[in-house]
């Protein structure tokens, strides 16, 4: 008998069909022998609706209250399932994260995991039944609702996969796997069987929706293995796991992009010591993300600093630092909104050179410009103007020969026709 956790996400337990759906996968592992505990998402759309009428109350509500807000679409969810599942005949009950308990930290919306007690879990599978939680939340030293985030519901899945010492977790979403490329922009991107960690993490970050980046983080710390696959097949998927040889094989496993970044550039700025962190203290401290920085060689005491941030953090970033360069007489401050982020991910790029030169040579060749690049040990990243995203991920998917393979055409023998 193995012990299985199954994440499920919103858009594969979207309305009640889809809730059945689930319903049938989990007892059918039941049936089978296995232990299952199941975290479900909040159904597709609920949070963005709560989050909608905290917003209709005032933009900048009380973040405990949105938490306790936003929480409520994940119950609705476990005990919805919870419900199906003991109508279809199998002993189930729903946890909420302070039932666990799922302990964190007091940073609402975007709380993290300090503990996971799986006490109660542990009873509730010895005495046969299915445990579905409700991911996403958690329960601060004081006893309030915190959220872990959007996505954050992966990271529950992980974090209970691994206190419970689970045999394996699967994330079911509304894809069956992790592919070379989108395969909306790419029609020839094929899935990827097995994938590392650290690859899946650089993939996250670069604006991957398929797992939520601390989730990654959280199973390569404690040695997770994932399983990526649908919730309306059953095809295997893709297994992220620790590294191998076979992956170090491939120079790079996959093109990714991500079309939410905005650039910001300060020009003319005192060239002096702490004129960096006088910059970037008012951006951190209200917890936007700096992505790239680059900045040039001083002349005659200013240089100028350049920096991503989410397109959707843009305008917000531009009101703290301009102020900020004013203050240190700087020449100008200047913003650009359209561009994007194209990177190459592969472990195999640590024993293997060129990749960087196969890079910058496929964009040349397509006549996209590169406005900012940032390396890594497995990654290369390359921002350029948005309205060129799709043509270079297909260029880089090209040049990397990451295509799926196309069955050969059998010919048909010519029949010869009788002659009468």
């Amino acid at each position: 008998m193995s012990l299985i956790v199954q994440k499920y996400g919103g858009t594969s337990v979207a309305d009640l069909a889809h809730i059945r759906n689930v319903a049938k996968r989990v007892i059918g592992y039941k049936k089978r022998g296995h232990d299952v505990v199941v975290v479900v998402s909040a159904m597709a759309g609920e949070t963005d609706r709560l989050i909608g009428l905290a917003d209709e109350i005032s933009p900048a509500h009380d973040e405990r209250e949105h938490d306790a807000l936003v929480s409520t679409g994940e119950q609705v969810s476990s005990a919805l399932l919870a419900m199906t599942i003991i109508e279809m005949g199998t002993k189930t009950r729903s946890l909420q994260g302070h039932q666990v308990s799922i302990g964190t930290d007091n940073g609402y919306m975007r709380a993290r995991i300090t503990d996971v007690d799986v006490k109660k879990i542990g009873k509730l599978l010895k005495s046969g039944h299915v445990v579905v939680v409700a991911g996403f939340q958690g329960i601060d030293p004081e006893g309030n609702i915190t959220t872990l985030g959007r996505g954050g519901s992966d990271t529950t899945a992980v974090a209970l996969a691994a206190k419970l010492k689970a045999d394996e977790c699967e994330i079911f979403t509304d894809v069956d796997g992790v592919y070379t490329a989108d395969p909306r922009l790419c029609s020839d991107a094929k899935k990827i069987h097995n994938i590392s960690y650290e690859e899946m993490i650089e993939l996250a970050s670069m604006g991957s929706k398929i797992l939520h980046i601390r989730a990654v983080e959280f199973a390569m710390k404690y040695d997770v293995t994932l399983h990526v696959r649908s919730s309306l097949s059953d095809k295997e998927g893709t297994i992220v796991t620790s590294e191998d040889i076979e992956m170090e094989k491939m120079v790079v496993t996959a093109v990714a992009h991500d079309s939410n970044q905005a650039k910001i550039t300060l020009v003319g700025v005192p060239d002096r010591p702490g004129v960096a962190y006088r910059i970037f203290e008012p951006v951190s401290a209200v917890g936007i993300s700096v992505d790239m920085i680059i900045q040039n060689v001083s002349q005659e005491g200013f240089t100028d600093l350049t920096f991503t941030v989410r397109k959707t953090d843009y305008r917000k970033t531009l009101e703290l630092v301009k102020p900020v360069c004013d203050g240190l007489g700087a020449e100008d401050v200047l913003g650009d909104p359209d561009i994007a982020k194209v990177s190459v991910v592969g472990v195999g790029m640590r024993s293997h050179a060129g990749a960087a030169t196969t890079m910058f040579e496929a964009l040349s060749k397509a006549g996209i410009n590169i406005n900012m690049i940032s390396t890594s040990e497995i990654k290369i990243s390359c921002i350029i103007n948005e309205r060129y995203t799709e043509l270079a991920v297909r260029v880089l998917h090209d040049a990397f020969k990451l295509k799926k393979k196309r069955a050969k055409a059998v010919k048909k023998p010519v029949r010869k026709r009788k002659k009468n």
